[in-house]
Formats: C-alpha cells, structure tokens, sequence
C-alpha cells in the first residue's frame, strides 16, 4: 500500500520547493517561492498566528526554517522588544514587533505561587531565542514579620522558537538578588553580579550582596565566580569583548548604590556609587575602572542601553539622564552629551531607556484620546506608550504612540524591558 507521501497529487510537508504535478501550495495562484518569501516577510506576531494554518505553514514559519531563509534571502537579523508591566507572575509579558508598532503578541505568565507575591526588581534578558526572567524581590506570607521583602532565586527560560510558548523553570541561583546586573555571557549563558533584596513599595529597606554567578545553558547549572570588590545593589552590566588587559571579554558592572546614610538622623540616603568595576571572564579577576563624573554632575546613573555589533560585541553604551542622553566614552571614562530629548519628560515621572536595532528608544506613558464613532459615548482616555526614537548615526528623531494591551499606566518602578533578536 502506497504511504500518503508518495500521492502524486500531495506535496511532502519538509519541502518547500514545488513539485512537478504538485496541487496543493502554500499561496493558491504563487509559486512557492514567491509566497515563502512573503510569509517571511510578516511581523512576528503574525507569524506566530498563522503556524497553525496547516502543516506546510507550520513547517515554514518555525525557527529554523526562517533563519535559513533569511540568510538566504540576506534579511536583517529581526528584534523585538519584550515588555513585562507588572508582576510577570500575574501580568502577561508582550512582544512588540517595531516593523509594526500596532502589532503586540502577549506571552504566558511565569507560573505562580500561591504564597508568593508582589515579584519586582527581576532581570529579563535574551539570549538568541531564549528569553529570561532572573530573581527579584518579592513578599512572602509565611514568612516572620510580614510586609517585609526578600529576595528571590528562581530562575526561569522561555523559548520563542518553540510553539506554543511555556515558561520552564531552571535551577535556582546561588544566592536570591534582585537589581542586580546581569548580561548575556559568551557560549550562551547568562552572569550575574551584585544586587539585593530591594523593594519598590520599601525604597529604603533592605540588603546587598557582592556575589558573581555564570549560568551554563549545556549543562543547566550555575556556577560561583570571583566576587565583587565589594557589594553593590541596583547596578547594570554588559559584555565588552576585547576590552580588557590580551584583548579579554570583561562583564562591566556600572552604577548602583553601596550603603546609605540618613539625613537629620531620620530620611535615609542612599549613597550611590560613580564608579564601575570590570571582570575578566577568562581571568577571574576584578578590576576597578574609577570614577566617571565629579562631584556635582550627577546624582546618580540613569537608565542605560547599550549598542550592540552584529557579533553580540557592545560597541556604544548610553545613558538617559534627565531630558539628555549621554554617550560612554571607554577612553576618558567620562559620559559625553550625545542629544536631547524632543519632547522633555516631567522630572517626577520614570520612563524606560532600550536600543533596538541599533537604535534608542525612551518610552512613557501617554494618555491620548481614543476616538469612538458613536455620539452618545463619552471620550475615553486610552492607555497607550510613548516611543522617543534616536539613531546616534543619523542623529535624528522620530516619534510614535501605540496602544499596549495592558491595563495599567506603564511604571518603571515594576516594569522590565529587554530586546529579543530572532
């Protein structure tokens, strides 16, 4: 008896090219060629909608099969940006695709737990296509005295390539952090440095460490690393390649705070750190970079995004201070105004800093009208956000608005971005 393969009158499902005789087609009227082309060339959350047409579609728009065929076809390296709003345990993270502004992809929460609560201060960050979510703080009820935080170890991956999307838990962290820095490391893993226990709803309350973590994805294990100099807490870190003594990989660690002290003996202070301090990754050891602005120039450092070559090495880091936006120069260790922003954000109001293809984007909140046809319906106020877009190369702006799914005001305090290259 003949398999259902060899039909003449079927295409098998793992060929894309047509055959002689062939009847069925991705698109009815174009070759299959001219409709691959076509299918490749859809917004992710399309993509992601339409696997489930039929076998042909599925096979097509699966991961491997789109990265082939964009290299084929010498297509840009396609990014996303990811957007947690809220507890990701309770609030559902969503994927923008920026050829389409309009266009968002919820993704499914984290698993929960029932006596966990309130998780914020987490790390999200991709690695190729796998997207994670790292520690945090959060409240526990069993624990004594409650309303108090603590730090969290859980870890969790997520595979955009596979469909449908789950969460899967990975073994916990060493030490529970939160606000810690965190950067992609080279082989595909993740490191981790600094952070504590931290909680938007108790600014001054809580710890710091100064341990170092490297996470192996082949092996799913992590392993403990030369600690920090000292301990830090609300800092970032990014990969330089190259930048150290023998051309070495190094995780630069930059900002964050150290201690506090109180003002009058009753408001806290946190005393934030100017400095930054960079490891080898082939050495193991730390070395200290200084300070990177005087006395007087700044508080603090902003939100920082940083610009990445097609090889994952960071070329550019900047920094959001204010309505400006300042460039890291490696040389002079020093933050050089690169641009102001178009439209001047209040100073009590936070907002997110993130390159995206090569570009960077400063998002708020916006309330806009929402227009409604009908004339007995009241004018609504929408939630949507702000996107402030700079290309340093071109050193120009664009601005634009979209509606995300969320039923919230967009709040940094709690919120988390991240950039997905697929």
């Amino acid at each position: 008896m003949a398999s259902s393969s060899s039909s003449p009158g079927r295409r098998p499902a793992r060929s894309l090219a047509p055959r002689p005789g062939a009847v069925a087609s991705l698109i009815p009227g174009l070759p299959d060629d001219v409709a691959a082309v076509i299918l490749c060339l859809l917004t992710f959350p399309d993509q992601s909608r339409l696997r489930a047409t039929s076998r042909a579609w599925r096979l097509l728009l699966s991961a491997p099969t789109l990265l082939l065929l964009r290299r084929r076809l010498r297509l840009p390296s396609r990014h996303l940006l990811c957007l947690f709003p809220d507890d990701p345990t309770l609030a559902s993270p969503i994927l923008l695709d920026p050829t389409a502004p309009t266009a968002w992809w919820p993704l499914p929460p984290i698993p929960c737990s029932p006596q966990l609560y309130g998780l914020a201060n987490f790390a999200a960050l991709a690695v190729g296509s796998h997207l994670y979510v790292l520690g945090g703080s959060h409240f526990d009820a069993r624990s004594f005295p409650l309303g108090y935080p603590s730090p969290s170890a859980a870890a969790y991956r997520l595979d955009l390539a596979l469909s449908p999307h789950r969460w899967e838990r990975l073994p916990d962290m060493h030490t529970p952090r939160g606000s810690f820095a965190c950067a992609p490391a080279p082989g595909g893993g993740v490191i981790v440095a600094g952070g504590g226990s931290r909680h938007p709803t108790l600014p001054s309350y809580g710890s710091r460490v100064n341990s170092t973590e490297w996470y192996d994805a082949a092996t799913s294990t992590w392993h403990i690393v030369t600690p920090m100099l000292r301990e830090r807490a609300g800092c970032v870190g990014f990969v330089a390649r190259g930048g150290g003594d023998g051309r070495e990989d190094e995780l630069w660690v930059m900002g964050g705070y150290d201690g506090y002290t109180t003002v009058g003996g009753v408001v806290p202070n946190d005393l934030y750190c100017r400095d930054a301090v960079a490891l080898g990754l082939w050495s193991g050891r730390w070395r200290e970079i200084g300070d990177m602005w005087v006395e007087g120039e700044r508080r603090r450092l902003g939100p920082m995004a940083a610009i990445s070559a097609d090889d994952g090495r960071v070329t550019e880091v900047f920094m959001l201070d204010g309505h400006n936006i300042f460039r890291y120069h490696f040389a002079s260790n020093r933050w050089l105004k690169e641009a102001t922003l178009r439209r001047k954000i209040p100073n009590t109001e936070l907002c997110g800093f993130v390159s995206l293809n090569g570009e960077l984007n400063v998002i708020k909140s916006a309330k806009v009208p929402i227009e409604i046809s009908h004339p007995r319906r009241l004018l609504k106020k929408g939630r949507a956000l702000e996107f402030q877009v700079y290309n340093p190369v071109s050193r120009k702006w664009r601005v634009f608005i979209t509606h995300a799914p969320v039923s919230e005001s967009f709040d940094c305090r709690s919120a988390a971005l991240c950039t997905v290259e697929l």
